[in-house]
Protein backbone atom coordinates (compact mmCIF):
# COMPACT_ATOMS: atom_id res chain seq x y z
CA UNK A 1 0.00 0.00 0.00
CA UNK A 2 1.28 3.42 -0.92
CA UNK A 3 2.59 5.67 1.86
CA UNK A 4 1.41 8.90 0.23
CA UNK A 5 -1.87 10.58 -0.55
CA UNK A 6 -0.29 12.96 -3.06
CA UNK A 7 -1.47 15.11 -4.76
CA UNK A 8 -3.64 15.81 -1.70
CA UNK A 9 -2.14 17.57 1.29
CA UNK A 10 -5.17 17.54 3.62
CA UNK A 11 -8.31 15.53 4.38
CA UNK A 12 -11.70 17.00 5.33
CA UNK A 13 -14.49 15.13 7.12
CA UNK A 14 -17.66 16.96 6.08
CA UNK A 15 -20.92 16.39 7.94
CA UNK A 16 -24.38 17.79 8.59
CA UNK A 17 -23.81 19.30 12.03
CA UNK A 18 -26.10 19.51 15.02
CA UNK A 19 -26.92 21.65 18.08
CA UNK A 20 -24.90 21.34 21.27
CA UNK A 21 -27.45 22.89 23.71
CA UNK A 22 -31.14 23.89 23.78
CA UNK A 23 -30.49 27.49 22.75
CA UNK A 24 -28.72 26.22 19.61
CA UNK A 25 -31.72 24.23 18.32
CA UNK A 26 -33.72 26.94 16.53
CA UNK A 27 -30.64 28.73 15.07
CA UNK A 28 -29.40 25.35 13.83
CA UNK A 29 -32.77 24.58 12.23
CA UNK A 30 -32.77 28.05 10.64
CA UNK A 31 -29.51 27.07 8.94
CA UNK A 32 -30.94 23.72 7.82
CA UNK A 33 -34.10 25.30 6.37
CA UNK A 34 -32.49 28.49 5.04
CA UNK A 35 -34.47 30.02 2.20
CA UNK A 36 -37.69 28.13 2.87
CA UNK A 37 -39.38 30.82 4.94
CA UNK A 38 -40.29 28.52 7.83
CA UNK A 39 -41.32 30.51 10.93
CA UNK A 40 -39.55 29.99 14.26
CA UNK A 41 -42.78 28.66 15.79
CA UNK A 42 -42.67 25.72 13.39
CA UNK A 43 -38.95 25.25 14.01
CA UNK A 44 -39.66 25.02 17.74
CA UNK A 45 -42.06 22.18 17.00
CA UNK A 46 -39.54 20.40 14.79
CA UNK A 47 -36.91 20.92 17.49
CA UNK A 48 -38.84 18.75 19.96
CA UNK A 49 -36.78 15.79 18.78
CA UNK A 50 -33.67 17.59 19.98
CA UNK A 51 -35.27 18.90 23.17
CA UNK A 52 -36.21 15.30 23.96
CA UNK A 53 -32.45 14.70 24.35
CA UNK A 54 -31.62 17.89 26.21
CA UNK A 55 -31.25 19.99 23.05
CA UNK A 56 -28.03 18.26 22.05
CA UNK A 57 -27.50 16.17 18.94
CA UNK A 58 -25.25 13.12 19.24
CA UNK A 59 -23.81 13.69 15.77
CA UNK A 60 -20.99 16.01 16.84
CA UNK A 61 -19.49 13.53 19.31
CA UNK A 62 -19.84 10.79 16.70
CA UNK A 63 -17.97 12.91 14.16
CA UNK A 64 -15.23 13.59 16.71
CA UNK A 65 -14.90 9.85 17.26
CA UNK A 66 -14.77 9.16 13.51
CA UNK A 67 -12.23 11.94 13.08
CA UNK A 68 -10.00 10.36 15.73
CA UNK A 69 -10.41 6.91 14.17
CA UNK A 70 -9.48 8.21 10.71
CA UNK A 71 -6.38 9.90 12.08
CA UNK A 72 -5.37 6.70 13.85
CA UNK A 73 -5.84 4.58 10.71
CA UNK A 74 -3.93 7.06 8.57
CA UNK A 75 -1.08 7.11 11.08
CA UNK A 76 -1.05 3.31 11.20
CA UNK A 77 -0.47 3.32 7.43
CA UNK A 78 2.19 6.00 7.60
CA UNK A 79 -0.02 8.60 5.91
CA UNK A 80 0.90 11.87 7.57
CA UNK A 81 -1.32 14.82 6.66
CA UNK A 82 -3.85 17.01 8.48
CA UNK A 83 -7.45 15.82 8.91
CA UNK A 84 -10.02 18.52 9.60
CA UNK A 85 -13.75 18.44 10.35
CA UNK A 86 -16.38 20.83 9.01
CA UNK A 87 -20.19 20.95 8.94
CA UNK A 88 -22.83 22.26 6.59
CA UNK A 89 -25.17 23.63 9.28
CA UNK A 90 -23.30 24.20 12.56
CA UNK A 91 -19.94 24.87 14.12
CA UNK A 92 -17.30 23.96 13.00
CA UNK A 93 -18.53 25.31 9.69
CA UNK A 94 -17.22 24.08 6.34
CA UNK A 95 -15.88 27.47 5.23
CA UNK A 96 -13.95 27.93 8.49
CA UNK A 97 -12.47 24.43 8.23
CA UNK A 98 -11.27 25.05 4.68
CA UNK A 99 -9.89 28.47 5.62
CA UNK A 100 -7.94 26.90 8.50
CA UNK A 101 -6.57 24.14 6.26
CA UNK A 102 -5.35 26.72 3.77
CA UNK A 103 -3.73 28.74 6.54
CA UNK A 104 -1.91 25.56 7.56
CA UNK A 105 -0.48 25.12 4.08
CA UNK A 106 -3.09 22.94 2.34
CA UNK A 107 -3.77 23.60 -1.33
CA UNK A 108 -5.60 20.45 -2.43
CA UNK A 109 -8.14 18.81 -0.11
CA UNK A 110 -9.87 15.44 -0.37
CA UNK A 111 -13.26 15.24 1.34
CA UNK A 112 -15.25 12.43 2.94
CA UNK A 113 -18.91 13.26 3.54
CA UNK A 114 -20.78 11.42 6.27
CA UNK A 115 -23.44 10.25 3.84
CA UNK A 116 -22.83 6.95 2.11
CA UNK A 117 -25.54 7.22 -0.56
CA UNK A 118 -26.00 9.43 -3.59
CA UNK A 119 -29.01 11.76 -3.65
CA UNK A 120 -29.53 15.51 -3.59
CA UNK A 121 -29.34 15.77 0.20
CA UNK A 122 -26.70 13.05 0.50
CA UNK A 123 -24.29 14.26 -2.19
CA UNK A 124 -25.19 17.19 -4.41
CA UNK A 125 -26.17 19.52 -1.56
CA UNK A 126 -22.78 18.92 0.04
CA UNK A 127 -21.15 19.73 -3.28
CA UNK A 128 -23.18 22.91 -3.54
CA UNK A 129 -21.96 23.87 -0.07
CA UNK A 130 -18.35 23.19 -1.10
CA UNK A 131 -18.78 25.37 -4.19
CA UNK A 132 -20.28 28.20 -2.10
CA UNK A 133 -17.45 27.99 0.44
CA UNK A 134 -14.79 28.03 -2.27
CA UNK A 135 -16.45 31.05 -3.86
CA UNK A 136 -16.47 32.89 -0.53
CA UNK A 137 -12.85 31.98 0.14
CA UNK A 138 -11.79 33.03 -3.34
CA UNK A 139 -13.09 36.50 -2.47
CA UNK A 140 -10.60 36.45 0.42
CA UNK A 141 -7.75 35.45 -1.86
CA UNK A 142 -7.80 31.82 -0.69
CA UNK A 143 -7.06 29.41 -3.56
CA UNK A 144 -8.03 25.80 -2.84
CA UNK A 145 -8.93 22.71 -4.85
CA UNK A 146 -11.45 20.43 -3.13
CA UNK A 147 -12.40 16.94 -4.30
CA UNK A 148 -14.53 14.29 -2.60
CA UNK A 149 -14.36 10.52 -2.51
CA UNK A 150 -17.03 8.64 -4.41
CA UNK A 151 -20.30 7.51 -2.84
CA UNK A 152 -19.40 4.54 -0.64
CA UNK A 153 -22.72 2.80 0.12
CA UNK A 154 -21.40 -0.40 -1.46
CA UNK A 155 -17.82 -0.16 -0.19
CA UNK A 156 -16.79 -3.53 1.30
CA UNK A 157 -15.91 -1.92 4.65
CA UNK A 158 -19.31 -0.23 5.03
CA UNK A 159 -21.11 -3.42 4.03
CA UNK A 160 -19.01 -5.58 6.37
CA UNK A 161 -19.71 -3.28 9.33
CA UNK A 162 -23.44 -3.55 8.66
CA UNK A 163 -23.26 -7.34 8.34
CA UNK A 164 -21.52 -7.53 11.73
CA UNK A 165 -24.20 -5.28 13.25
CA UNK A 166 -27.08 -7.38 11.89
CA UNK A 167 -25.51 -10.63 13.10
CA UNK A 168 -24.95 -9.13 16.56
CA UNK A 169 -28.56 -7.91 16.69
CA UNK A 170 -29.91 -11.38 15.95
CA UNK A 171 -27.63 -12.83 18.61
CA UNK A 172 -29.09 -10.35 21.10
CA UNK A 173 -32.58 -11.17 19.88
CA UNK A 174 -31.99 -14.83 20.70
CA UNK A 175 -33.93 -16.01 17.65
CA UNK A 176 -32.99 -17.15 14.18
CA UNK A 177 -34.09 -14.99 11.25
CA UNK A 178 -37.31 -16.14 9.66
CA UNK A 179 -40.92 -15.09 9.04
CA UNK A 180 -41.44 -14.68 12.78
CA UNK A 181 -38.21 -12.66 13.15
CA UNK A 182 -37.61 -10.67 9.93
CA UNK A 183 -35.07 -7.96 9.22
CA UNK A 184 -36.14 -4.40 8.35
CA UNK A 185 -33.52 -2.16 6.80
CA UNK A 186 -34.21 1.52 7.46
CA UNK A 187 -33.05 4.69 5.78
CA UNK A 188 -34.02 8.36 5.65
CA UNK A 189 -37.11 9.05 3.58
CA UNK A 190 -36.74 11.66 0.82
CA UNK A 191 -39.31 13.37 -1.43
CA UNK A 192 -40.17 11.17 -4.40
CA UNK A 193 -39.13 14.01 -6.71
CA UNK A 194 -35.64 13.74 -5.18
CA UNK A 195 -35.72 9.95 -5.51
CA UNK A 196 -36.54 10.16 -9.21
CA UNK A 197 -33.74 12.70 -9.73
CA UNK A 198 -31.10 10.78 -7.76
CA UNK A 199 -28.29 9.10 -9.64
CA UNK A 200 -28.36 9.14 -13.44
CA UNK A 201 -29.54 6.76 -16.12
CA UNK A 202 -26.22 4.92 -15.78
CA UNK A 203 -26.25 4.69 -11.96
CA UNK A 204 -28.84 3.49 -9.48
CA UNK A 205 -31.32 5.80 -7.76
CA UNK A 206 -31.33 6.37 -4.01
CA UNK A 207 -33.76 3.51 -3.34
CA UNK A 208 -31.98 1.18 -5.77
CA UNK A 209 -28.69 1.83 -3.98
CA UNK A 210 -30.27 0.80 -0.68
CA UNK A 211 -31.96 -2.28 -2.11
CA UNK A 212 -28.68 -3.45 -3.64
CA UNK A 213 -26.76 -3.06 -0.38
CA UNK A 214 -29.58 -4.55 1.71
CA UNK A 215 -29.57 -7.69 -0.41
CA UNK A 216 -25.81 -8.10 0.10
CA UNK A 217 -25.99 -7.49 3.85
CA UNK A 218 -28.92 -9.91 4.30
CA UNK A 219 -27.21 -12.60 2.25
CA UNK A 220 -23.91 -12.35 4.15
CA UNK A 221 -25.67 -12.18 7.54
CA UNK A 222 -27.76 -15.23 6.65
CA UNK A 223 -24.65 -17.21 5.76
CA UNK A 224 -23.14 -16.42 9.13
CA UNK A 225 -26.34 -17.08 11.06
CA UNK A 226 -27.09 -20.31 9.21
CA UNK A 227 -30.57 -19.20 8.11
CA UNK A 228 -31.90 -17.17 5.18
CA UNK A 229 -32.87 -13.67 6.29
CA UNK A 230 -36.25 -12.35 5.11
CA UNK A 231 -35.96 -8.60 4.77
CA UNK A 232 -37.52 -5.43 3.45
CA UNK A 233 -36.62 -1.77 3.20
CA UNK A 234 -38.50 0.91 5.15
CA UNK A 235 -38.07 4.64 5.65
CA UNK A 236 -38.05 7.06 8.57
CA UNK A 237 -37.78 10.80 9.28
CA UNK A 238 -40.36 12.01 6.79
CA UNK A 239 -40.97 15.75 7.09
CA UNK A 240 -42.74 18.55 5.24
CA UNK A 241 -46.34 18.87 4.16
CA UNK A 242 -48.43 15.68 4.00
CA UNK A 243 -49.38 16.67 0.44
CA UNK A 244 -45.81 16.07 -0.78
CA UNK A 245 -45.11 12.40 -1.62
CA UNK A 246 -42.07 10.89 0.11
CA UNK A 247 -40.47 7.47 -0.24
CA UNK A 248 -42.36 4.73 1.61
CA UNK A 249 -43.21 2.57 3.51
CA UNK A 250 -42.72 4.23 6.87
CA UNK A 251 -40.98 1.98 9.38
CA UNK A 252 -43.87 2.14 11.86
CA UNK A 253 -46.39 1.01 9.24
CA UNK A 254 -43.97 -1.75 8.30
CA UNK A 255 -43.92 -2.96 11.90
CA UNK A 256 -47.73 -3.05 11.95
CA UNK A 257 -47.80 -5.04 8.70
CA UNK A 258 -45.20 -7.54 9.92
CA UNK A 259 -47.08 -8.01 13.18
CA UNK A 260 -50.29 -8.64 11.24
CA UNK A 261 -48.41 -11.32 9.27
CA UNK A 262 -47.41 -13.09 12.49
CA UNK A 263 -43.96 -11.71 13.27
CA UNK A 264 -43.28 -11.69 17.00
CA UNK A 265 -39.74 -10.33 16.78
CA UNK A 266 -37.90 -7.95 14.48
CA UNK A 267 -34.45 -6.53 13.84
CA UNK A 268 -34.16 -2.96 12.56
CA UNK A 269 -30.94 -2.19 10.69
CA UNK A 270 -30.35 1.53 9.91
CA UNK A 271 -28.19 1.00 6.82
CA UNK A 272 -29.02 4.47 5.54
CA UNK A 273 -26.99 6.10 8.33
CA UNK A 274 -23.28 5.96 9.14
CA UNK A 275 -23.73 6.72 12.86
CA UNK A 276 -26.36 6.78 15.61
CA UNK A 277 -27.48 10.36 15.14
CA UNK A 278 -30.91 11.90 15.74
CA UNK A 279 -32.84 9.99 13.09
CA UNK A 280 -31.64 6.75 14.67
CA UNK A 281 -31.96 7.47 18.37
CA UNK A 282 -35.33 9.22 18.04
CA UNK A 283 -37.07 7.74 15.01
CA UNK A 284 -35.94 4.17 15.68
CA UNK A 285 -34.86 3.86 19.32
CA UNK A 286 -37.76 5.99 20.54
CA UNK A 287 -40.67 6.04 18.08
CA UNK A 288 -40.25 2.67 16.37
CA UNK A 289 -39.51 0.99 19.68
CA UNK A 290 -42.71 2.45 21.11
CA UNK A 291 -44.59 0.99 18.14
CA UNK A 292 -43.00 -2.43 18.65
CA UNK A 293 -43.79 -2.33 22.37
CA UNK A 294 -47.40 -1.40 21.63
CA UNK A 295 -47.66 -4.37 19.27
CA UNK A 296 -45.96 -6.72 21.72
CA UNK A 297 -43.05 -7.32 19.34
CA UNK A 298 -39.53 -7.92 20.60
CA UNK A 299 -37.29 -5.45 18.73
CA UNK A 300 -33.52 -5.27 18.43
CA UNK A 301 -31.88 -2.37 16.66
CA UNK A 302 -28.64 -3.15 14.83
CA UNK A 303 -25.77 -0.72 15.22
CA UNK A 304 -24.52 1.67 12.55
CA UNK A 305 -21.06 1.58 10.99
CA UNK A 306 -19.83 4.30 13.39
CA UNK A 307 -16.15 3.71 14.00
CA UNK A 308 -16.11 0.00 13.20
CA UNK A 309 -12.52 -0.85 12.14
CA UNK A 310 -13.56 -2.25 8.76
CA UNK A 311 -15.60 0.88 7.98
CA UNK A 312 -12.78 3.24 8.93
CA UNK A 313 -10.26 1.17 7.00
CA UNK A 314 -12.60 1.25 4.00
CA UNK A 315 -12.79 5.05 4.12
CA UNK A 316 -9.00 5.30 4.12
CA UNK A 317 -8.89 2.81 1.24
CA UNK A 318 -11.14 5.23 -0.66
CA UNK A 319 -8.75 8.10 0.07
CA UNK A 320 -5.82 6.01 -1.19
CA UNK A 321 -7.81 4.93 -4.25
CA UNK A 322 -8.73 8.48 -5.26
CA UNK A 323 -5.19 9.76 -4.71
CA UNK A 324 -3.83 6.97 -6.89
CA UNK A 325 -6.32 7.81 -9.62
CA UNK A 326 -5.30 11.48 -9.52
CA UNK A 327 -1.67 10.42 -9.90
CA UNK A 328 -2.60 8.61 -13.12
CA UNK A 329 -2.55 5.11 -11.64
CA UNK A 330 -5.30 2.48 -11.96
CA UNK A 331 -6.12 1.40 -8.39
CA UNK A 332 -8.65 -1.31 -7.64
CA UNK A 333 -12.14 0.17 -7.21
CA UNK A 334 -13.66 -2.20 -4.68
CA UNK A 335 -17.46 -2.46 -4.50
CA UNK A 336 -19.99 -5.04 -3.34
CA UNK A 337 -23.24 -5.83 -5.17
CA UNK A 338 -24.57 -5.26 -8.66
CA UNK A 339 -24.11 -1.51 -9.12
CA UNK A 340 -20.33 -1.33 -9.09
CA UNK A 341 -18.12 1.52 -7.92
CA UNK A 342 -19.68 4.98 -8.16
CA UNK A 343 -17.91 7.52 -10.40
CA UNK A 344 -15.17 9.58 -8.74
CA UNK A 345 -16.50 12.81 -10.21
CA UNK A 346 -20.24 13.35 -10.30
CA UNK A 347 -21.84 13.56 -13.71
CA UNK A 348 -23.63 16.70 -14.83
CA UNK A 349 -27.27 16.67 -13.78
CA UNK A 350 -26.99 13.81 -11.29
CA UNK A 351 -28.75 13.93 -7.95
CA UNK A 352 -30.81 17.02 -8.59
CA UNK A 353 -33.56 18.18 -6.26
CA UNK A 354 -36.09 17.50 -9.01
CA UNK A 355 -35.71 15.61 -12.26
CA UNK A 356 -35.13 17.83 -15.28
CA UNK A 357 -34.89 21.00 -13.18
CA UNK A 358 -31.55 22.77 -12.92
CA UNK A 359 -31.53 24.91 -9.78
CA UNK A 360 -28.74 27.06 -11.17
CA UNK A 361 -26.79 26.54 -7.93
CA UNK A 362 -23.14 25.69 -8.69
CA UNK A 363 -21.88 22.34 -7.40
CA UNK A 364 -18.24 21.37 -6.91
CA UNK A 365 -16.64 18.00 -7.63
CA UNK A 366 -18.52 17.66 -10.92
CA UNK A 367 -17.63 17.03 -14.54
CA UNK A 368 -17.74 20.13 -16.76
CA UNK A 369 -21.06 21.00 -18.37
CA UNK A 370 -21.51 19.17 -21.65
CA UNK A 371 -19.64 16.06 -20.51
CA UNK A 372 -21.29 12.76 -21.37
CA UNK A 373 -23.72 11.45 -18.73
Amino acid sequence: MTSTLAPYDAILLLSFGGPERPEDVVPFLRNVTHGRGIPDERLEEVGEHYYHFGGRSPINDQNKALLAALREELARRGLDLPVAWGNRNWDPYLTDALRDLHAGGARRVLTIVTSAYASYSGCRQYRENIAASLDELAGEGVDLVVDKVRAYFNDPGFVAANVDAVVAAYERLGAAPGPDAPLVFVTHSIPTTMEVASGTRTTGSYSVQHLDVAAEVAKAAGERLGHPVPWELAYCSRSGTPLTPWTEPDVNRTLHALHADGAARVVLAPIGFVSDHMEVIYDLDTEARATADELGMRMERAGTAGTAPEFVAGLVDLLVERAGTERGEAPERAAVGALGAWPDVCRPGCCRLRAGVDSGVPAACEQPAGAAV
